[in-house]
């Protein structure tokens, strides 16, 4: 029998996620379903690697059926910078998307500081954390003696 995961929140695991890298590229249609995917706001929960949270309300791309999140990396990195800045010497090195929080903890949180014990209760961790591949169609010019395609042939007239 598998051994359960560890887990950081109280609430039952929830939602797919993944940290879209690629800029230039949004996501209308979900990856998964190809259902047209709309904007929500949560709570999401970042982990840094010096032990400390940060709850941060953003608007990411969701699709209901999936229950899929989709949130844009370099807006996320954005973010994160303006938090360091905000507060020098807290949440270095890397970070990840722990889990989701409830929205209520996070208002409260944005007013006073909550405490650990708190936002382990009101969070859930990601139940499956997903990579998404550059959907963007690659257009290369097709390889020498490739079978699939056909020699061109040169018509001689002879008088």
């Amino acid at each position: 029998m598998a051994k359960p995961k560890p887990r950081f929140g109280k609430l039952p695991p929830r939602y797919r996620f993944a940290l879209n890298p690629f800029a230039e590229v949004r996501w209308s249609r979900c990856p998964r379903c190809e259902k047209l995917m709309h904007a929500r706001k949560f709570a999401l929960l970042i982990a840094f690697s010096d032990f400390e949270f940060l709850t941060l309300g953003k608007t990411c791309r969701y699709c209901t059926p999936c229950e899929l999140i989709i949130a844009h990396q370099h807006e996320m990195e954005d973010e994160i910078a303006i938090f360091r800045a905000s507060h020098p010497g807290h949440g270095l090195g890397e970070w990840f998307v722990l889990g989701t929080g409830d929205r209520k903890t996070w208002e409260t949180s944005l007013r006073a500081q909550v405490t650990l014990d708190a936002l382990r209760e009101h969070t859930s961790d990601i139940e499956h954390p997903l990579i998404l591949h550059d959907p963007r169609r690659l257009w290369m010019p097709a390889p020498e003696g490739n079978a699939g395609s056909k020699p061109r042939e040169t018509a001689s007239h002879q008088p």
